[in-house]
């Protein structure tokens, strides 16, 4: 369960790594939204939910290979795709390109879910391991 666990978290930190490619150039960000960004402001807001993006999958990775960090992962990966979803749900009528991004984050959420169920039956394997060992040692 712990392997399951982290390679779960280690695909949703791919999913959040992905959009990074957007910092490039607004000819990258098009082509993951299908819009066209050429107005400068709205250039600037992308790129760095981009790079917010990128922050998020940083903390996933690490939390792959850090534990103490799974509940701030678990927590902000959550909310960023959950958020996501359901602004795509609420305001409707997205194009082809944002509709792929909701699924891709919706399917990530479930990814993501699988992830911390994997890891809360690890954490509670081990706290039993734990308890029946103290046990033993205490009947000795």
């Amino acid at each position: 369960m712990a392997r399951a666990a982290s390679t779960l978290l280690a695909v949703t930190a791919l999913i959040h790594w992905l959009p990074m490619s957007g910092v490039l150039s607004g000819e990258q960000l098009a082509s993951l939204y299908g819009l066209v960004f050429d107005e400068p402001n709205l250039l600037i807001l992308m790129r760095h939910r981009a790079v917010l993006l990128g922050i998020v999958g940083a903390l996933l990775t690490l939390a792959v290979f850090d534990r103490g960090l799974r509940p701030a992962a678990f927590g902000l990966g959550g909310v960023s795709m959950l958020s996501f979803v359901a602004l795509a749900a609420l305001v409707g009528d997205a194009n082809a390109e944002l509709r792929r991004v909701a699924m891709v984050d919706g399917v990530g959420l479930l990814v993501l879910a699988g992830a911390f169920l994997c890891d809360r039956a690890t954490a509670r394997s081990a706290t039993s391991d734990t308890a029946r060992s103290r046990s033993r040692s205490s009947r000795l």
